[in-house]
Parts: C-alpha cells; structure tokens; sequence
C-alpha cells in the first residue's frame, strides 16, 4: 500500500502516521481541527530527532519522512487511500460518525481500520454500508517501537481483507497476530485486569507501589511493573477498558477495583496528569 491516511492526531495517531512514513508510504494525518494536527505534528517531530540525536536515522532522513507526511484537518484528504486507519478516542458513537463520513469520501475498496482498545469491531462496522471491509488495526503504545500489531476481524470483515492487512503489517515492520472478535482483544483482556488486580495488592496493603512493580519485573520477567504500566497507559483506559470488558462478558471478575475509579475521579491518572501511583515532571 502506498497512499495511508490516520484520522486523530494524538499520540497514538501521531506514532502510526510516522511508522508508515518510515517505511516509505505517502501519508495524510487528519484531525478537526489545525491546532490539533500542529500537535500531532510535533509529536512526530520530536520522536524523529529523538531518532536522529541517537544516531537511528540521519537529519536528512529525519526530513523526507516528514516530507511524505500531509498534515491537514480536511477530511477529503481521505479520497485515493488505499488504507484509513481511525484513531481516535474511545467513543463507540464518534468513531461510528468518522465511518459514516469517511464512506462518502473514498473509494469503495478502501479498507476502513479502527485503532480502537477494546471497543467492538462488528459494533463500529455496523454504521457502515461496506463492512466487509472494515476491522480493527491495534497498534500499541508508542507504535514506532511496540512491534505488534492485532488484526481484529468483526463478524462481517472479509478474510482477504483481514489477510491483506496481515500483509501490510509484515510490510511496515510490524508482527501481526490474527485476532477474531472479543472483548480485550488478546493482550488487554489478559493484560488490563492485571494492572487492577496489581491495584488490589496495593490497596490490600500487601506492599508498596515499588515493591509491587519490582516483585513483577524480577519475579515475573516483566520489563515494566504492573502499576508503573497503567500510569503509562493511562488509568482512566485502564477503567474503560476493564469496564467494556465486565459489561461485553458479565463476568465480575472483571470488576473495576475501587481504589482506580477513586483515583480516575481524582484525575490522578497516571504520565499524561503528571501523577498516578508516581509522580512525574511535565
């Protein structure tokens, strides 16, 4: 594939955009509206000369990645994409309105992708016309490095759609995994509960915050402990996460622990408020 467009420039739009860039796609990055595109633009720049400042790449090549990047708030921009990859914020209702919008503007083989957690793929795909050619393209966090990818099929997704993004996934660098669909996916419907029961051992008063992530890293072989991870994730998608989870499956053991709502509420959560179970310098 050659023409890729991302709709939703945070950080993990922002990331997705550079990883096809680097492997020499022509990309649009689109959100609604420029002072959001302007930081999904810096998040790229910065990554990019972090890259250059470790001898990764040169100042040369830091350009002509960024060359093959339009950045833009224009939806249109869309039309000629071969792949659109949506990565917004978890919203059932607003990724279900960028689909609509989106049909209107490419073209009717171009496979429609959402970078969605957890949200259901058949559910999205339900606001479509073409939903066999709609899935779930999972990237994790930061997609320039995590090698992973999950291919997600929704009960309509065509299988050559879903083996040709497989293809595409080994042709930017990344390792796929053919997921069908289910709650969490794979790796966060074993991972998330983890980080809430590493919650619980807290709140229980078990041990500490450091000893916990130390007795997971040395103990477990985790390069990152539990609870530093859900501040690195975002303990407010910790909870979004574990509560799709419990409401798509009915099984309370996927309750969220009360010490994590108690925290979201306080708006302690996690790398991106400066404090969760550590504190960080903004």
């Amino acid at each position: 594939m050659k023409k890729i467009s991302v709709i939703g420039a945070g950080t993990m739009g922002a990331s997705i955009a550079q990883v096809f860039a680097m492997a020499d796609c022509e990309v649009a990055l689109c959100d609604r509206g420029m002072e959001y595109v302007e930081r999904g633009k810096g998040i790229i720049e910065g990554s990019l000369q972090y890259m250059v400042k470790k001898e990764k790449i040169s100042e040369r090549q830091k350009e002509k990645i960024l060359s093959q990047i339009v950045f833009t708030d224009q939806l249109g921009v869309c039309a000629g994409s071969e792949l659109v990859i949506e990565a917004i914020y978890e919203s059932m209702e607003a990724k279900q309105e960028i689909f609509k919008a989106l049909e209107q503007v490419v073209e009717e083989d171009t496979i429609l992708a959402t970078n969605t957690s957890s949200l259901s793929i058949t559910a999205i795909g339900n606001a479509l016309c073409h939903k066999e050619r709609f899935l779930g393209m999972h990237f994790f966090n930061p997609a320039n490095i995590m090698k992973l990818v999950e291919v997600v099929s929704g009960m309509h997704t065509d299988p050559g759609v879903a083996a040709r993004i497989m293809q595409e996934s080994h042709n930017i660098g990344k390792t796929p995994v053919c997921v069908k669909e289910h709650a969490g996916f794979v790796v966060n419907r074993i991972l998330i509960p983890m980080i809430n029961e590493a919650i619980g051992v807290y709140a229980d008063g078990a041990a500490t915050v450091q000893d916990i992530d130390t007795a997971m890293k040395l103990g477990a072989n985790h390069p990152i402990g539990p609870l530093a991870l859900g501040d690195m994730i975002g303990l407010d998608v910790v909870l979004a996460i574990m509560e799709v989870l419990q409401t798509e499956t009915g099984d309370d053991k996927y309750r969220a622990h009360p010490l994590l709502r108690k925290m979201v509420r306080g708006g302690l959560l996690g790398q991106k408020s400066g404090q969760g179970f550590y504190i960080y310098e903004k």
